[in-house]
């Protein structure tokens, strides 16, 4: 499982690189004339391999470039939420006392409120572009990764090697940026790991609804959105999107379980 996993996660990285080579057809062109015609597997032809959605536009090549988008979101969105969930999670280790107190509340609060409501009122009343929709995004889950870069910075502070640096006289910034950084650096990688299923959900959860990326922009939740009046005339058109969706948080999560077993000194 954790090979197929990882061949599947490599395919999606590489349509994510290469997708400007390996889309058929340009993903915006529309062909009224050849709308709704089914895939290869639904008695169609090698033209549209995939099939066509109700504007005619080729589903193969407009899922190519919807996984380029939907995986460049989830990694940029999990890469901003880890670096601010590390710097309040260094800053409470650090200050302590009121400071610590008051991140901590903050966390709370955060994990109070369903973030799918945050999101929509957020949207809603910014609008939806894509760097206001990926900094959105880079806001889920940064409360996990501060709980546990401030208990590991915590315990880390009382280990010999913080000590010592902190005897030499080294900075505040060097000792948590040479040395605890990198010695905590493992499990950080795994809640990234773990929190990519849940930004690429989220994603698809929030451009389904119509919230989320608008035309001509596409990505996967998009697709399964547009589909969803097709279910039945042509239930294609959301089904290759769905599946992508879920096979794809189904091996991040296996990949990130595997990571948490094999490097993570707490499980062993």
């Amino acid at each position: 499982m954790v090979i197929l996993a990882i061949v599947w996660l490599g395919l999606m990285v590489f349509i994510a690189i290469f997708a400007p080579l390996l889309t058929p057809y340009d993903f915006m062109a529309v062909d009224v004339l050849a709308r709704l015609k089914p895939p290869v597997f639904f008695g169609g032809t090698f033209n549209h391999v995939l099939g066509t959605d109700q504007l005619g536009r080729d589903v193969l090549s407009r899922a190519i470039a919807s996984i380029r988008v939907s995986i460049t979101i989830a990694l940029c969105a999990t890469l901003i939420s880890t670096i601010v969930g590390v710097t309040l999670g260094f800053i409470a280790a650090y200050f302590r006392g009121w400071v610590d107190q008051v991140v901590l509340t903050i966390v709370d609060a955060q994990l109070a409120m369903p973030f799918m409501i945050i999101a929509i009122a957020v949207l809603a009343f910014l609008g939806n572009s894509l760097p206001i929709f990926v900094m959105l995004l880079g806001l889920y889950g940064w409360e996990q990764v501060t709980r546990i870069a401030r208990g590991l910075a915590i315990s880390a502070n009382t280990q010999g090697y913080a000590a010592a640096a902190r005897e030499i006289g080294a900075s505040p910034g060097r000792i948590y940026l040479r040395h605890i950084l990198p010695n905590i650096s493992a499990t950080i990688v795994i809640a990234m790991t773990l929190n990519i299923p849940g930004v690429i959900l989220l994603e698809s959860s929030l451009s389904f609804l119509g919230i989320g990326l608008q035309p001509p922009q596409t990505s996967l939740g998009n697709m399964v959105g547009y589909g969803r009046d097709y279910i039945q005339s042509a239930p294609w058109i959301m089904l290759m999107p769905s599946a992508v969706i879920v096979v794809t948080t189904l091996s991040v999560s296996i990949m990130g379980d595997w990571l948490r077993d094999r490097i993570d000194p707490t499980v062993k």
